[in-house]
């Protein structure tokens, strides 16, 4: 996990005791003459960083400030700066350095501090009064900050917004809509339908609430959307953000290429891997024809709008694919081979990895979509170790097949391979040459989940996907920190390598202990398979009850569950942005929220 430090005067590593407060400012001296504002800078998913900016509002000197706020349960300060942080229970104090106290008419000091949990601040109080600087009572505190607002139903002119209510000590009378900072719409609900927009725009949107006595509070979080339509390409940065497209998907699922567009997903990433092609007799080939270019999609379902019809040459999930790039031209998109089902094929490929390579190019390149698809990617589970099943080709064979492959390829397609993330001592990225191999590559994704789950039935209960490792890790250098400096240190640029998320999680049943570590009988019940579910899915039916090593981890019941959400994905990517990581990559899109909530969190961290 990331920690925020401030070699600065004051920096407060230990909390005072709260008997060590003195006395407070009286209240008639700040509740019309000053404001306190709050904003997270910072999200690393177990903790945060919170800033607080006092400014004097009124047309006299201030001789000193305090702020006072209240904590959920399981948020704490747990260091601070330029302020001195004290706490009883819940309740938090901020009380001004001895020289900051002192504000002239107009200006503004700020203090911070690092934090643990994922609580927001209630109940703000400066100098006993209203922290918005309104005309009320001290005592009467502004209304908390609404909920992040979703997505959903969005169009080429519209979008509906949902958020959680705000809370008030007196009331929330109504909310304000901002559209890019800007007011649009007040409303007495917890959701708007913003119209009249333009196609194919990127739009942001936040709301703030106000009590009964017109007093507003902080502004949520800010929720970006971009339009259906248009072909205006948006800006994505240097950093890759891919999603993986299962073929199956559109079966029982019920996940189409159009499900990119409407959740406001498309706009967000710049790959999509479409999973899998199989690996037959030493050769790439299509594994379902029928979902890949032959099922038909009528007008409502396409993402054009417009009807296949039965003599049409391309139909199916490739003709979907070539409809989106039309509409996003920045998405690129990869045929991916392989995957834990079809990986037992490899070992034949690598025999002969030039046949195997011109195979694989001849189905990339078939004339009837040759357009649609930008480069391959292998998803070899795994060279010369064992997945679903054991690979004994050698050292050597998976750097000898990327070589044939780049050969065969040359430099305008894109050749990347989704590898193991097993950072242990002898392990699986020990087994093959990665770092010979990467030199043929434009990236690796680095599958950097699956570590722990209930195919150990019996537990330690532990998260899929830690970020680093923790004190009672089950495996050591089972965690996404020690797989990528072992990649590092095998000569792979970081650039070439991108972080691992998954859209899921992986359970237990028969779990009475809520902290990791606990034991277990078997798999938790998932919808599609015992001991995995997705995130959409279980945001709600478990939601988390805390987080370890940057991912969360949530008990209910009997079940036991670990997952990752909006903001422990945020701290996963700040810390790919520190490794100097080349992006992220997840699997896989229909794990998501109807509004891309992940698809979201991925795109905002690595900006």
């Amino acid at each position: 996990m990331r920690f925020r430090h401030r070699a600065a005067a004051g920096f407060a590593t230990l909390l005072l005791p709260f008997a060590g407060l003195v006395g407070l400012a009286s209240p008639a001296q700040a509740a019309t003459s000053a404001t306190a504002t709050y904003a997270k800078t910072q999200d690393w998913g177990s903790g945060f960083e919170g800033k607080w900016t006092v400014k004097n509002t009124g047309t006299t000197a201030i001789s000193s400030w305090t702020v006072e706020w209240d904590f959920p349960s399981g948020t704490s300060v747990t260091s601070s700066w330029d302020a001195d942080v004290t706490s009883s229970g819940t309740h938090w104090t901020a009380k001004n350095k001895s020289w900051n106290g002192s504000l002239a008419p107009g200006a503004s000091v700020s203090f911070g501090f690092n934090g643990s949990g994922t609580g927001s601040p209630a109940n703000c109080k400066l100098n006993g009064g209203s922290c918005d600087g309104g005309t009320t009572e001290p005592g009467d505190s502004a209304p908390s900050a609404p909920g992040t607002p979703t997505a959903s139903g969005i169009s080429d002119t519209s979008v509906k917004l949902s958020w959680s209510a705000a809370t008030d000590d007196k009331g929330v009378k109504n909310y304000d809509v901002l559209r890019d900072g800007t007011k649009v719409a007040t409303v007495t609900t917890t959701s708007y339908t913003d119209t009249g927009l333009t196609k194919g725009t990127d739009y942001s949107y936040s709301v703030q609430a106000r009590d009964t006595a017109d007093q507003t509070g902080p502004v949520s979080g800010a929720v970006r959307v971009r339009t259906t339509g248009g072909t205006t390409e948006p800006p994505t940065g240097d950093k890759v953000k891919l999603g993986y497209f299962t073929e199956w998907g559109v079966y029982g699922r019920n996940y189409h290429v159009k499900n990119l567009v409407t959740s406001g997903t498309a706009s967000k990433i710049t790959h999509i891997n479409y999973a899998f092609g199989n690996v037959k007799n030493g050769q790439c080939t299509v594994d379902d024809t029928y979902a890949a270019y032959d099922k038909a999609y009528t007008a409502d379902q396409s993402v054009s709008g417009t009807a296949d019809t039965w003599d049409q040459p391309l139909r199916g999930n490739f003709n979907q694919l070539r409809q989106l790039k039309a509409k996003y031209p920045h998405i690129k998109v990869l045929y991916s081979f392989g995957g834990w089902t079809y990986s037992g094929g490899f070992g034949q490929a690598a025999a002969n990895a030039a046949a195997f390579a011109k195979s694989c190019k001849a189905v990339v390149e078939d004339p009837r979509w040759a357009d649609v698809f930008d480069g391959i990617d292998i998803d070899w589970e795994y060279p010369n170790a064992c997945g679903l099943s054991c690979d004994t080709s050698g050292p050597a064979a998976f750097k000898n097949l990327m070589s044939a492959l780049r050969t065969e390829f040359g430099p305008n397609y894109l050749v990347t391979a989704a590898i193991t993330a097993d950072g242990s001592s002898g392990g699986k990225l020990d087994a093959a040459d990665y770092g010979g191999a990467a030199q043929h590559l434009d990236w690796y994704n680095v599958m950097t989940y699956d570590y722990f789950g209930a195919f150990d039935k019996d537990g330690p209960t532990a998260p899929h996907s830690p970020l680093t490792s923790y004190p009672g890790i089950p495996q050591a250098g089972f965690n996404s920190a020690d797989a990528i400096a072992k990649l590092k240190a095998k000569g792979v640029p970081a650039k070439k390598l991108l972080l691992g998320i998954g859209f899921y999680g992986r359970g237990w049943t028969g779990v009475t202990q809520s902290a990791p570590g606990g034991s277990a009988t078997g798999a938790a019940p998932g919808t599609y398979e015992a001991g995995i579910e997705d995130y959409k899915v279980l945001k709600n039916s478990c939601p988390v009850t805390g987080t370890i090593a940057g991912t969360a981890y949530a008990h209910c019941g009997s079940n036991w569950w670990s997952y990752d959400t909006p903001s422990t994905i945020a701290g996963k990517m700040s810390w790919a942005k520190n490794q100097g990581l080349g992006g992220a990559f997840f699997w896989e899109f229909s794990g998501d929220t109807a509004n891309g909530e992940l698809a979201t969190a991925i795109d905002s961290g690595l900006k």
